[in-house]
């Protein structure tokens, strides 16, 4: 076991930072209190719920705290949007090929068993998605357009604000959620100055803890609860708060906010100075999705003919941490559907690996990995079994260089 492990799977989760457990902490001792307690000893721990609720506003820009619900993650919160639609006469739902699964499983779920229609929008080779084919996918039946800000696997931003605009002119009456897991403390958010009806976020990647999350409801939006219960969060999600995490959620935004700098100058600098070491010493590499329209912290990298876990046994040999894709889906051995969706070739496809950054990430640590990446992949390519295909590849990328 490596004493420093080098870290670049922030897009699967985060470390918590130490602002969001010195603000948790208390509650797991003297402050225990039922927050929705009518004795003051509860309702002074209500007050906390109530500034964390402010933090989280402020992440994502929503003019009243109200608009905010804690949830438990970005699933639920996914699952609350998706489910809790509330007119039964309108049945169509419009979203990506490439959204996280949170949001695909359940259009799949309404497709098949709630008689819903769904629209699944595709994207070209830079995982971007087509303008016109978004406009001419609404219609007066649509009840729900379900868009990520930015894609959990590639990084790829998509125009969220623009495409909420233009939903809106077309049908005033449909909801439009949009999932800002990945791109909440990455990116500036700011709902109110948006047509956005619903975002999610997930406290665990913006360094507060696992399980907990939260979702943006615009005020006057319709959503039929997704958990039945108390009168907790205004009735809209039931269950006594989790009052440490939510603590630690808040102050979690609050610092994401301050870092939102850092993220596209720093990091930003540090992810194309890894990207552009590795391009340049595995002759194999390829970049996937946009180089421009994406989050500062993510690349996602394949190496052709590589099997993407065998790369990654090798890295997590030398301390390093990185990703084959979505933490929810690299289980699976099917191939990304995001990179699949992109038309990316299965031979690069299987080798696709994500790196991604957040404010721990040093220098030197970048350095290290531009160091060992190269020399994993030429290892592994001299004794791959695809040697001819590899050595047609070499003389293809030697002949368009000269």
């Amino acid at each position: 076991m490596f004493e420093k492990v080098i870290y670049l799977d922030n897009n699967a989760t985060t470390r918590v930072c130490d602002e969001a457990i010195n603000q948790m902490l208390p509650f797991f001792g003297e402050k225990y209190g039922n927050p929705s307690s009518m004795h003051n000893f509860g309702g002074d721990v209500g007050a906390y719920v109530k500034k964390a609720r402010e933090q989280v506003a402020g992440l994502v820009g929503a003019s009243d705290p109200q608009e905010i619900i804690f949830t438990s993650c970005g699933t639920e919160s996914s699952n609350m949007a998706l489910r809790g639609l509330t007119d039964p006469r309108k049945k169509h739902i419009i979203t990506t090929k490439v959204e996280h699964p949170c949001v695909l499983n359940v259009a799949k779920h309404l497709e098949k068993n709630h008689g819903y229609e769904v629209t699944y929008l595709g994207v070209n080779s830079e995982g971007l998605l087509d303008l016109d084919e978004f406009k001419d996918s609404i219609n007066e039946n649509t009840a729900l357009i379900s868009v990520m800000w930015a894609n959990n696997e590639t990084g790829v931003i998509f125009p969220v604000e623009q495409l909420a605009g233009i939903a809106k002119e077309k049908n005033p009456e449909v909801l439009f959620f949009v999932d800002a897991v990945q791109a909440a403390g990455k990116v500036p958010i700011n709902v109110k100055d948006t047509r956005i009806d619903m975002l999610s976020i997930s406290g665990h990647k913006i360094h507060a803890p696992k399980g907990i999350g939260a979702i943006y409801i615009r005020k006057g939006t319709l959503i039929t609860p997704f958990m039945q219960g108390g009168h907790q969060e205004r009735g809209r999600r039931g269950g006594t708060e989790n009052v440490a995490a939510i603590v630690a959620l808040g102050a979690a935004s609050e610092q994401a906010v301050k870092y939102l700098e850092d993220e596209e100058v720093r990091i930003k600098q540090m992810r194309n100075r890894l990207e552009r070491g590795i391009l340049e010493n595995s002759f194999n590499a390829r970049v996937n999705g946009s180089r421009f329209k994406r989050v500062p912290n993510t690349t996602n990298i394949s190496f052709e003919y590589i099997e993407g876990e065998l790369i990654l046994l090798h890295l997590s040999d030398l301390g390093i941490c990185a990703s084959s894709g979505s933490a929810c889906t690299s289980g699976n051995l099917e191939p990304s559907h995001v990179l699949r969706s992109m038309g990316i070739p299965f031979t690069a496809i299987h080798g696709s690996i994500r790196f991604s950054l957040s404010r721990y990430t040093t220098d030197s640590e970048i350095d290290y990995v531009i160091e060992k990446v190269p020399a994993v992949i030429n290892k592994l390519n001299s004794i791959s079994p695809f040697q001819s295909e590899l050595r047609e590849l070499k003389e293809i990328k030697t002949a368009m260089k000269s």
